[in-house]
């Protein structure tokens, strides 16, 4: 059977998760009745110290419903450059809000204050005006790091001084949580919204959600209706995140242990770059510009021996550990990883 690493987005609900969502109550969500979806918004808003929550279909919507709502077009959204927003959302920022957005390259994916200070608009009729500032964490592209506790505060207290408001795209912000030892409260303080999945580390097979004050949720939930993301008896997904919130998050610890497994692996591997040290929650990259194989190769030559793993462009490879890959397959794909290249 096949040890498929590509993605943390590939679990399968438990048949814990299942009996729990046969056995949600249900209402009609758009008309604001489904008392899941109720029960699922009350306890994230809680977790993370936020007024109000609104549960979406997926992160990317949540994304763009979050820029949306707190931005108008002409204006510019400054993010790092290989954040999610910027690369993987099919350029709904321009599509739908009309924004610009202003990209900075930074290691390891954090941005620090005085980048993007440097980058603020001054108020000037032939600029966009700077109205928000997004981050993501972990970051994917980056390998699932995490940001210093330092450095966040410092984007949102200078951000709030200069009158910007902070989205975080924390779609592994349970990871970073786990791996960080900071509070989800903590993490959530010093900006204003987020994006928080349920479908990646947590296991449950649909759905994000977005975090905030009161009137942006209000924004945000007129946006998903207009986005066509009004649900009816959406409580049997709910019922599947608020499983995962109980039973998920602190095994979480174990996925990173997993990548350490794998990252010590490709460590091994002449031409491979990695640095295990630097592999912080559960996402591995490795570089391969050094190995005379391609990467379709290596990526071919690894699956016939049933590990499956994703290019994650010129030269890189990435695995994620997760919920359906125990400590027993990821010591078994180190190994063909080795017998193989090492």
């Amino acid at each position: 059977m096949a040890m498929d690493f590509r993605s943390d987005t590939l679990t399968k609900p438990t048949p814990a998760m299942r009996e729990a969502m046969a056995r949600a109550e249900v209402g009609d969500d758009v008309f604001d009745e489904d008392p899941s979806i109720h029960a699922l918004q009350d306890e994230v808003a809680g977790l993370f110290g936020k007024e109000a929550a609104l549960f979406v279909a997926s992160g990317t919507m949540a994304n763009v419903a979050a820029v949306l709502a707190q931005t108008s077009p002409g204006t510019e959204v400054i993010c790092e450059e290989g954040c999610h927003i910027f690369q993987y959302e099919a350029g709904s920022a321009a599509a739908f809000s009309g924004v610009q957005l202003r990209t900075i390259e930074a290691d390891r994916g954090h941005l620090h204050w005085a980048d993007i200070a440097a980058r603020i608009r001054s108020d000037d009729i032939h600029a966009p005006p700077t109205v928000l500032v997004c981050l993501e964490n972990t970051h994917n592209r980056a390998g699932g790091t995490i940001y210093p506790r330092a450095v966040w505060d410092e984007i949102g207290k200078n951000a709030h001084a200069r009158q910007l408001r902070v989205h975080v795209d924390g779609a592994r912000i349970w990871n970073a949580a786990v791996a960080s030892g900071v509070s989800l409260r903590d993490m959530a303080a010093p900006v204003d919204t987020l994006s928080v999945c349920l479908s990646k580390g947590l296991g449950a097979p649909v759905g994000s959600l977005l975090v905030g004050d009161s009137e942006f949720i209000a924004r945000a939930r007129r946006w998903r209706k207009r986005l066509g993301g009004g649900m009816r008896q959406g409580g049997i997904l709910a019922a599947a995140g608020l499983h995962a919130l109980t039973h998920h998050r602190d095994r979480l610890a174990d996925d990173h242990e997993n990548a350490q497994i794998l990252a010590r692996a490709w460590a091994d591997v002449p031409g491979a770059t990695i640095d295990p040290a630097r592999v912080e929650t559960n996402i591995v990259i490795v570089e391969v510009a050094g190995m005379e194989a391609s990467d379709d190769a290596i990526i071919a030559a690894l699956g016939e021996r049933d590990v499956r793993l994703l290019g994650m462009g010129p030269r890189r490879l990435r695995m994620v550990t997760h919920l359906d890959v125990s400590r027993d397959d990821c010591e078994r794909a180190a190994a063909a990883v080795r017998e193989l290249f090492a």
